[in-house]
């Protein structure tokens, strides 16, 4: 099945000033505006969720420390 027909759609208000500069981004890096910002978004969920990943293992880690020293 194509990837394209199971994207969701929203309205996104932007001030003039950032669209320009999105799209400016955009163009340096040959994407069209939509794809700067889906490529943005997906970069931002992508390093929250690798950040997340780590706090768990850093808990898990600390979990197993405290209980070698007890």
């Amino acid at each position: 099945m194509d990837n394209q027909n199971n994207k969701k759609s929203l309205v996104l208000r932007l001030s003039p000033k950032l669209h320009k500069e999105l799209a400016r981004w955009a163009d340096e890096e040959f994407r069209s505006l939509n794809g700067q910002i889906e490529y943005l978004l997906a970069e931002s969920v992508r390093k929250r969720t690798k950040k997340e990943l780590f706090k768990e293992d850093n808990k898990k880690e600390n979990s197993i420390e405290e209980d070698n020293i007890k």
